[in-house]
């Protein structure tokens, strides 16, 4: 591929985002990796390393985009490209040995929660929950004095919806300490926002469904490492359970890839717009943006990232009116639906703006306020996103 780890190292992550991941220079050859469809490919004799073989083991489409994210995170090592976000965290929870002690934020990705739930009530592990934006009640579950210690730590920082910030370098200091390995989900912030791997992180995961591919068009997960013995067992998991990556949602992926500095600049940016007048709002109760000073996790974000990141979640407040009075819930779904421009849906991280209730989702835990909107801030005009959010708010006095 075009780029060595050594120049990556020496370029931006804002050109690395273009240029990893090329074929090689050779005359009349393509700029663009082509998009590879064969289940199968020639050989004989016994398969060696490097060898394909089949489309279960690998496929060329892959190689790019994994490439090119390895280097996006330090790695020094491709990353491996999963069928989905869920795929590739049933891969790292793989890790956990029979019976070991998975510590989870009490706040994080739904399906990451559903999934190690159930793996503790079949008796295949023990969870523990915890606020990980709590750093001591955290060290206290990493080793407790009358427990076992921790077998993986498993951080997402800002925590999906609640937006908390980890400290993730004492936690993975502690983490290491007590035997355990940690797995961050980077997905919201994304390579070019933090750098979990640099803060002592083993594994980082991505739902490349998010932000990495950017427009809402595939599922695919990730997951980059720099220990080599860790990458072999993510890949034998991932090889013997099949969860793969279609080389046409690969190949999307890495295309998408290439304008992902561009997209997180102009989000992050509007995020910051929209959050600052959101919090002046007599219709919004309370906001979480670890942009705004006075979020609990602004200063341990700055510290760790480059940025705070294009979501933001509010709580509507309840409203007492002629028309009869809403619960926060209420007057949340009632603004939503007054949207225009906003898409009332799911998922986050696409050059569209989307906005939802999380409660609506049962599987989202009841410790989520049942007023909080999360919003993904996408690439529109920022100030057509207000004026929607403005119109939306003040239907609420009608």
């Amino acid at each position: 591929m075009s780029l060595s780890e050594a120049q990556a190292a020496s370029l931006s992550a804002e050109t690395v985002v273009v240029a990893a991941g090329r074929p090689p220079r050779e005359r009349d050859e393509p700029v663009n990796p082509p998009l590879v469809l064969s289940s199968t490919y020639f050989g004989t004799g016994p398969l060696g390393d490097g060898d394909r073989g089949y489309g279960r083991y690998s496929n060329p489409t892959w190689d790019p985009f994994e490439e090119a994210l390895g280097q996006l995170e330090g790695a020094g090592l491709p990353g491996l490209l999963y069928a989905s976000g869920l795929a590739a965290v049933s891969s790292a929870l793989s890790l956990v040995p029979a019976g070991g002690v998975l510590v989870m934020p009490s706040h994080s990705y739904a399906g990451s929660l559903v999934m190690a739930t159930e793996l503790a009530g079949k008796g295949f592990l023990e969870l523990r929950t915890v606020d990980i934006a709590d750093t001591d009640a955290v060290l206290a579950q990493l080793a407790p004095a009358d427990g076992r210690p921790a077998s993986m730590l498993w951080l997402e920082s800002p925590t999906n919806p609640m937006l908390g910030v980890a400290d993730i370098r004492a936690l993975t200091t502690a983490a290491h300490a007590a035997g355990a390995v940690v797995v961050t989900d980077n997905t919201f912030s994304t390579p070019l926002v933090q750098q979990p791997l640099a803060l002592g992180s083993d594994v980082v995961l991505h739902s490349v469904t998010k932000y990495l591919s950017g427009h809402s068009d595939v599922v695919l997960g990730a997951l980059v490492t720099s220990d080599v013995g860790l990458r072999a067992t993510l890949l034998h998991h991932r090889t013997i359970h099949g969860g793969i990556a279609g080389p046409f949602e690969a190949w999307l992926a890495l295309r998408g890839l290439r304008t992902l500095a561009l997209r997180v600049e102009r989000s992050q940016a509007s995020a910051a717009v929209l959050a600052e007048r959101l919090s002046a709002h007599p219709r919004v109760g309370s906001i979480r943006f670890p942009g705004l000073p006075s979020d609990p996790g602004h200063i341990r974000a700055k510290s760790q990232m480059k940025g705070f990141g294009s979501v933001l979640c509010i709580e509507m407040a309840p409203v007492a009116g002629r028309g009869g009075s809403l619960s926060g819930a209420d007057a949340a779904d009632r603004m939503i639906r007054a949207l225009k421009l906003w898409l009332p849906a799911t998922s986050l991280g696409g050059v569209e703006s989307l906005i939802e209730r999380r409660r609506r989702h049962t599987a989202e835990p009841a410790s989520v306020p049942d007023n909080l909107v999360r919003m993904s801030v996408g690439i529109e005009n920022v100030e057509d996103l207000w004026a929607d959010l403005e119109q939306a708010l003040a239907s609420l006095d009608g």
